[in-house]
């Protein structure tokens, strides 16, 4: 059975979906019960899952379940990597779910795009577009820096922009 390639029908022979959970219909496992919820959280919160002996980001799954299709990246809208309903999952590209990514814990200034160049005592405002970096100016005001990061993240990322902060 390991060597069965998964469809949406043995999906969907195999799990009930509800709720951005999926229960098990079958005996699967000696870990599994009838009507009992499928996959475990792994790293960063993200829910994994075991289909014939094959380890799968549990969102993924969900998404296949629904779509019929198995995309190499399927982003959380809300940026909630617990968030698995499938109103809150959509295909992108690796550039788009990095785009739709929380501000990181490195990050100094409290804002997504923007660093303060200290030998030019200035903030400047950089945004990967299409894997690259692309600059878009320095400025004394930070408020200005934020605005300007805002309106290029909504115009090069589109529906994928988000401001660093969790939806």
């Amino acid at each position: 059975m390991a060597d069965q390639i998964i469809s949406q029908e043995y999906l969907r022979e195999i799990f009930d979906y509800k709720d951005g959970e999926l229960y098990n219909k079958t005996f699967r496992n000696p870990n599994s019960k009838i009507g009992s919820k499928a996959g475990k959280v792994g790293t960063r919160n993200y829910k994994r899952i075991m289909v014939n002996s094959v380890l799968y980001q549990f969102h993924h799954i969900v998404y296949f379940y629904h779509h019929g299709i198995m995309p190499k990246v399927v982003d959380h809208i809300d940026g909630n990597p617990a968030n698995n309903k499938i109103e809150n999952l959509r295909m992108a590209t690796f550039s788009q779910n990095s785009y739709n990514a929380k501000l990181s814990k490195k990050n100094k200034s409290g804002h997504k795009n923007i660093c303060w160049c200290k030998k030019y005592n200035y903030w400047k405002v950089t945004i990967r577009v299409n894997g690259k970096p692309k600059w878009f100016g320095a400025y004394k005001d930070i408020d200005y820096a934020i605005f300007v990061a805002n309106a290029m993240r909504h115009k090069y990322h589109g529906k994928f922009a988000n401001n660093g902060k969790q939806k």
